[in-house]
């Protein structure tokens, strides 16, 4: 089963085609850590976490990193602010990113490289580029020259004014041309800074990635992904710099961008005081049913967020871990899980997750009916390629390790009231009900015995 992918650069689906099958690159934007992340920052790591997972089952190594951008003016003004060093903002923050993520249900990236690691890296780059007469340093910052670059522009399709005018660049007195833009910039002394051939100062935040996936995927990567918010100017000025840096080599061969999240119809800004961050929805909202709300749209579209749709998402689990709960009993077959090939077909076909969340229903649906061990095997196969359906059914309906009860004493007033329908003492087994509906505690009587939750605070 081939794999195919809509490439932003080429602007159509083609058929996935590795640089070299034994080894498959792959590089995602990741996060300027200087504060916590929004739900929006989310839903490409999800997406892409989605395709790594794919792309393992089709190839025998796939090598993914995502970069932590640990120097940056947000993150410099944070630590001024507060009167620390910038790697007191950035560990802390980045740690609070993989503590968010692995809560979604992302597996950490093969590579995670950090900005300030590859100083030396940059610096090369930098050199390299004014060599080829690419860049040019004027007045403490090294500039990359778009003139330089007759391609500037191919990814977003816009033409020069368009793109000076789109990226709002400074219009500074020592640029050539107004759309060039800075790899190199001075630090006063109460920034961080390094000690460069242009003297002391810092790195711009595009040279940054195109170093740092240069030095562990190769100068030619197979896949680049990100935010569509980063097409331009971030990846369009990562384009000109790698190609021109590595004498014309192609740099990405595929360009995948997914699309912005909304919030009840409207853009997700702090004007509008409707930016959500991850690690609060954490605590309010089971994070799998965070993660199939991000699924839930195709990757390449805007999607709304609203409470309804997250209502739905935990409506949906629910139906699907009620089978699973009631095939408790059915045991799984040894070896790897299987995934359907109608699931599989639709993640190649350009990572359609709507029409895979589909026939993760369909496989719901038919484990439902016919309770057999091949049945609860695909569904669960199915499940675990988009990293849903991972926790113990009895876990997920006390929503996951729920501490308002005491799952001991549930268990035991359980029994108490078992005991007391067996005798046909109903009043006691009823007010054994009632102490635990007082408690919180959902109860459902069915053909294989009492099942329990908790109800939503």
């Amino acid at each position: 089963m081939s794999i195919s992918l809509y490439n932003s650069l080429t602007r159509r689906i083609q058929p996935f085609s590795p640089l070299d099958p034994r080894r498959v690159t792959m590089y995602l934007c990741g996060p300027t850590v200087y504060n916590y992340v929004h739900i929006g920052n989310a839903r490409g790591p999800v997406v892409f976490d989605v395709l790594a997972r794919l792309l393992r089952r089709h190839y025998p190594q796939v090598v993914y990193a995502r970069n932590i951008t640990d120097v940056d003016d947000k993150i410099n003004a944070a630590a001024l602010g507060q009167g620390v060093p910038i790697s007191t903002v950035t560990d802390r923050f980045a740690a609070a990113y993989r503590e968010d993520m692995a809560g979604l249900g992302i597996a950490p990236p093969d590579i995670e490289p950090h900005a300030t690691a590859h100083i030396g890296e940059i610096i090369a780059m930098i050199q390299s580029l004014i060599a080829g007469g690419h860049a040019y340093a004027a007045e403490g910052h090294v500039l990359f020259s778009v003139d330089a670059y007759p391609a500037y522009g191919a990814l977003s399709g816009r033409d020069t004014e368009e793109l000076i005018a789109g990226a709002r660049v400074e219009i500074a007195p020592y640029k050539r041309n107004p759309a060039d833009f800075v790899l190199w910039k001075p630090s006063t002394p109460e920034l961080p800074g390094w000690d460069s051939p242009w003297g002391r100062g810092r790195p711009g935040w595009h040279i940054e990635c195109s170093a740092m996936s240069a030095a562990h995927l190769g100068e030619t990567i197979d896949i680049h992904a990100g935010g569509v918010d980063l097409l331009f100017p971030h990846h369009e000025n990562e384009i000109a710099q790698s190609t021109c840096a590595h004498g014309g080599k192609v740099f990405a061969r595929w360009w995948m961008h997914n699309g912005m999240l909304t919030f009840d119809g409207r853009k997700m800004s702090k004007s509008l005081g409707n930016v959500l961050l991850v690690r609060e929805l954490l605590q309010r909202h089971p994070p799998e049913a965070l993660r199939l709300l991000l699924l839930r749209g195709h990757y390449r579209q805007p999607l709304d967020w609203s409470d309804s749709a997250i209502a739905q998402a935990i409506s949906t689990l629910d139906g699907w871990y009620r089978v699973l709960r009631d095939l408790a009993e059915v045991a799984l077959p040894a070896g790897p899980l299987p995934v359907p090939a109608r699931l599989e077909a639709a993640l190649c076909d350009d990572l359609n997750t709507p029409q895979a969340l589909a026939e993760l229903a369909v496989l719901a649906d038919a484990a439902r009916q016919s309770g057999s061990t091949a049945a609860k095997a695909g569904l669960l196969g199915g499940a675990a390629l988009l990293g849903l359906l991972q926790q113990d059914p009895q876990a997920w309906f006390r929503r996951g390790g729920d501490t308002r009860v005491d799952a001991a004493q549930v268990e035991a007033l359980l029994e108490a009231r078992r005991a007391a329908r067996a005798a046909k003492d109903f009043a006691r087994a009823d007010a054994i009900r009632a102490e635990l509906t007082a408690m919180g505690v959902l109860i459902e009587d069915g053909a294989q015995g009492t099942r329990w939750s908790v109800a939503k605070a």
